[in-house]
């Protein structure tokens, strides 16, 4: 990225907090992490100090500030995880990777991190693999998620249903729950939300089911149409950045209780979608007291 990106991104988006939070959604979205170079540009194009813009970086869990592997495993340490023996497997996947959590390997392949929680306690222990869910995991499983996940999760066993596991969801505006017992979808609450196209406003139900691709709609977007969805409380535009790596239109994303992130593609007939399971858990304000910019540097 170099400085006229950045410029681009900074009339896009303003130099307000907000604006900050979206620009390094969409720096991190192009390089996988957060360069130190283009945080520099970053913090000279918004007039800010680097203090600032490192405070945010490192407050927000979605962010991180070094290169992660071509593939990410998450490991859920929550407590139903943990007492079902989440932390045996964490060591597995250190045996067997040869890091420690919170490392990447020296070929750059995987990145192993933990999770506090993902929100599904009853299918513990929960791995996540480049955002596929395996649940009910033991250690004697853990060899054959990693020649998984090489191999491609999908592509390796497209029939597995494993990863079709429930999200509990809400506004990360609001924080009101998306989930409408009223209305099932594949046996579960569906994802509520409003939604915009070409002028037409209606209701959308989504399916809870992380892998699943049912859904209801008062007016469906015609094929190719990017939709926008909204919070049914507090009517908060829930589509914007990062954009979709397959067909670039903006990307629907809310809040999974435990940290998480999900994310889903806004267009009609694309089906890309994934759980960023280190998403903002976080206050909406970064602390006082950051250390001096030496110091981050």
């Amino acid at each position: 990225m170099n400085v006229r990106t950045v410029t681009e991104l900074v009339a896009t988006y303003g130099a307000t907090r907000g604006g900050l939070i979206a620009m390094l959604e969409e720096i991190q979205h192009d390089h996988g992490y957060l360069p130190e170079d283009v945080l520099r540009q970053l913090a000279a194009a918004t007039s800010r100090s680097l203090v600032d813009i490192y405070g945010i970086a490192t407050f927000y869990k979605a962010f991180t500030l070094a290169p992660r592997g071509r593939h990410v495993i998450t490991v859920c340490l929550g407590t139903a995880c943990h007492v079902r023996g989440a932390p045996r497997i964490v060591g597995e996947f250190e045996r067997l990777l040869a890091i420690k959590a919170g490392d990447t390997t020296a070929d750059g392949e995987f990145t192993l991190e933990t999770v506090n929680c993902l929100g599904a306690c009853a299918l513990g222990p929960i791995v996540v693999a480049d955002g596929r869910y395996f649940s009910n995991v033991s250690t004697t499983e853990v060899a054959d998620i990693l020649a998984r996940t090489r191999a491609g999760v999908d592509a390796a066993d497209p029939g597995k249903t494993e990863r079709d596991i429930p999200m509990c969801v809400r506004c990360p505006r609001c924080e009101h729950s998306l989930l409408d017992p009223s209305r099932a979808l594949d046996g579960h609450p569906s994802i509520r939300l409003d939604s915009a196209f070409d002028g037409v406003r209606g209701w959308v139900r989504l399916s809870s089911l992380y892998g699943s691709r049912s859904t209801d709609a008062e007016y469906g977007a015609p094929e190719g149409v990017a939709a926008e969805y909204f919070c049914p409380h507090c009517h908060a535009r829930l589509t914007g950045p990062p954009r979709c790596a397959e067909c670039d239109a903006p990307l629907l994303r809310i809040s999974v209780r435990g940290g998480g992130v999900f994310l889903r593609c806004s267009r009609s007939g694309c089906n890309e979608r994934f759980l960023d399971v280190r998403g903002p858990g976080a206050p909406a304000e970064p602390p006082r007291g950051l250390p001096a910019e030496s110091a981050r540097t």
